[in-house]
């Protein structure tokens, strides 16, 4: 490209850092993804802005994904072309946007980590007689038996729990709550829980559980003891608050196949959000296929 098409760019980074008021962070991406471009549009012989067209953004996309950049990687610059040609449009350089219209392939879904029910029952097997641990094995066995988020689980009051109808009531997100089931060995590891909370926690503290300072227990230590039971307990994988929610999940799927139903006790606006978890044990309708479906059984010699 040539000097003056070049000095566009300098005018779109002071827009950016002085209209927009973008982090450093995203000003530096806007950067390296219109270099890319730049780079591109010059092994292509495109000399000006004027000179691109959506098949030219087309190209490019696929230039990228041949050369490893991920569907993330892609979408982010697009984005950030889209972003420069309305620029460029808003000052009258340009009359349309040649990235418009130009997709990026689909992102890979990431599926949830989950531990397999052994797995999780070795790591909720432990006894204790220290407080901490009779409030950690409390927490552990609320998140997996109701699959609460983080942030639920630490935002709980004593005043959201009924031990007796085995509920609790939860806030999830937008400040939505739900009434979620608790399971009979939650129950138990809460009232034991009960009995050593006074040793910790303030006068009139309401948190169900609380930290050392007798006060509600902050997401990073739930993290970290839980991340420490795990390795003591030998399950070999890195333990985290939100794994328990996946595996609750999972593991409700596979003996239920009530989709629904885990939806309204995850607390998913949208059923899509649940569906993810359909395709963490494909493998185990696979294997009741082949058992169970005449095509699918071997045929025994005659």
């Amino acid at each position: 490209m040539d000097t003056n098409t070049l000095d566009w760019l300098p005018r779109f980074f002071s827009h950016l850092s002085s209209e927009r008021r973008l982090s450093s962070h995203t000003d530096a991406s806007y950067r390296r993804d219109l270099q890319r471009f730049v780079a591109y549009c010059r092994t292509q012989s495109i000399a000006t802005w004027h000179g691109i067209d959506s098949q030219h953004v087309r190209m490019f996309a696929a230039y990228e994904f041949r050369r490893g950049s991920s569907a993330r990687t892609i979408q982010r610059r697009l984005s950030a072309l889209r972003t420069f040609f309305n620029y460029l449009i808003r000052e009258s350089h340009l009359s349309a946007n040649p990235a418009i219209e130009v997709q990026a392939p689909k992102a890979k879904k990431r599926l949830p980590h989950t531990i397999d029910v052994d797995q999780m029952s070795r790591l909720l097997s432990f006894r204790t007689d220290q407080t901490l641990g009779i409030r950690d094995k409390a927490m552990m066995e609320l998140f997996y038996s109701s699959g609460l988020r983080l942030s639920e689980l630490v935002g709980l009051n004593l005043s959201d729990l009924d031990l007796v109808d085995r509920t609790a009531r939860v806030m999830g997100k937008g400040q939505k709550s739900r009434i979620v089931p608790v399971g009979k060995h939650v129950i138990d590891a809460l009232r034991r829980w009960m009995k050593d909370r006074t040793k910790l926690a303030a006068v009139g503290e309401l948190a169900v559980f609380v930290g050392q300072n007798g006060r509600r227990i902050g997401p990073r230590t739930v993290q970290r003891r839980i991340a420490s039971w795990a390795k003591s307990q030998g399950l070999g994988v890195h333990v985290h608050p939100h794994m328990f929610r996946h595996s609750f999940a999972t593991h409700l799927l596979e003996s239920s196949q009530d989709l629904r139903g885990v939806q309204e006790l995850l607390g998913h606006a949208n059923i899509a959000t649940t569906q993810v978890y359909t395709h963490l044990d494909f493998q185990h309708l696979a294997k009741i296929y082949d058992q169970a479906h005449p095509r699918a059984r071997k045929r025994t010699a005659r």
